[in-house]
């Protein structure tokens, strides 16, 4: 039977136990899980950690010190879920963390066996997430994506981490990239414009407008981004809207590379999508931009107070009451609500972050 837990009810994992994790995607959302890992990699160096991740989420946190990879590419759908299976015929975990309430997830958690299979509580337990767990962690009033992850290590009986920290697996190479541009430009700032839906991208005109305004305050400006066509799509739409570009390195950096490109800036200014969670680990100053997810749940983690945000306006009047008022996790829906945002308010909100 499932149970909540409670500050007096803790997970007791054994000396040298095994702890698998189940979190696939995306990258924003395994950057928070770094943070948890790191933690318990922390208090508890003696636990053995296998973690099941997404194909592209592995390339950003292959290396990962005190961490075994198991990579599931969502392509290869139950075949690769029986692979999976095999591959752990012979294993039962202590704990197993189901991280993702997606049913991909919930689904391929089949083939891991574990004395302990720990979920989310029912408030965020959907897509029959339920079903496939038999501990909870306890409810959480509006947490952050990260401090949903944090309550799992909080089950665990893992000590809160002095200071929040990250450790991404980056290489002296990975970094030097951000090194030499730092080098060769001075100090820059990087727009990250694309996230994963169209929708949750702002206006072309509006990001041409900023690198405008921030090469006016002494600053290179360098786009960056992926290799999907949506991040090219909007990366020409910005230079043809006459944004002034140092440097266009839209899909032309690994992952890894891309962190060491955010570790040098000086601000990173994105909506909501994978690099503003990244230069957050790398300790580069974020400004978000949200019109369809609350920012105090999905913004980039210290700075959230630095956000540009209509989302709270545009959830009111499509829902008629304020979003405090409303399930946590409610979404705006509409594929223009980000226009809304004005440059002038993202313009305010850099003086504040580059002023700090």
């Amino acid at each position: 039977m499932e149970v909540y837990l409670s500050t007096l009810s803790k997970i007791t994992i054994p000396t040298n136990g095994s702890l698998c994790l189940l979190r696939l995607s995306a990258i924003g959302d395994v950057c928070h899980a770094a943070a948890m890992v790191h933690r318990i990699r922390t208090h508890r160096p003696d636990i053995r950690i296998t973690w099941i991740i997404g194909k592209i989420e592995y390339q950003l946190l292959k290396g990962m010190d005190g961490v075994d990879f198991v990579v599931y590419d969502k392509k290869t759908g139950r075949q690769g879920m029986k692979a999976i299976k095999a591959q752990f015929k012979d294993t039962r975990f202590d704990v197993l963390c189901i991280m993702q309430i997606a049913l991909r997830a919930n689904l391929l958690s089949r083939a891991i066996r574990a004395k302990v299979r720990l979920g989310f509580d029912k408030a965020r337990s959907k897509e029959g997430h339920s079903l496939f767990i038999n501990k909870r962690i306890a409810a959480q009033h509006q947490p952050h994506v990260l401090e949903g992850f944090m309550a799992f290590a909080d089950a665990m009986g893992i000590p809160p981490a002095a200071e929040l920290q990250w450790s991404l697996p980056l290489s002296s190479d990975d970094l030097q990239v951000g090194v030499a541009l730092a080098d060769n430009l001075g100090d820059y700032a990087v727009i990250c414009p694309a996230a994963s839906k169209a929708e949750r991208n702002w206006t072309a005109e509006g990001y041409a407008s900023i690198a405008n305004w921030l090469v006016n305050q002494g600053l290179k400006v360098l786009l960056c981004g992926g290799p999907a066509p949506l991040d090219r799509q909007i990366g020409d739409a910005i230079l043809a809207a006459g944004a002034t570009v140092e440097q266009d390195l839209i899909g032309k950096t690994t992952l890894k590379e891309l962190a060491g490109v955010l570790a040098r800036a000086k601000v990173v200014v994105a909506p909501d999508t994978g690099p503003a969670h990244m230069a957050t680990t790398v300790g580069t100053p974020v400004v978000g931009l949200y019109a369809h997810s609350n920012p105090i749940r999905t913004g980039p983690y210290l700075n959230r107070d630095e956000v540009v945000s209509v989302y709270a306006d545009c959830v009111a009047e499509q829902h008629g009451k304020p979003w405090q008022s409303l399930p946590w996790g409610t979404r705006a829906k509409g594929e223009s609500l980000m226009a809304r945002i004005q440059p002038e308010q993202v313009e305010n909100v850099l003086v504040k972050v580059l002023n700090k």
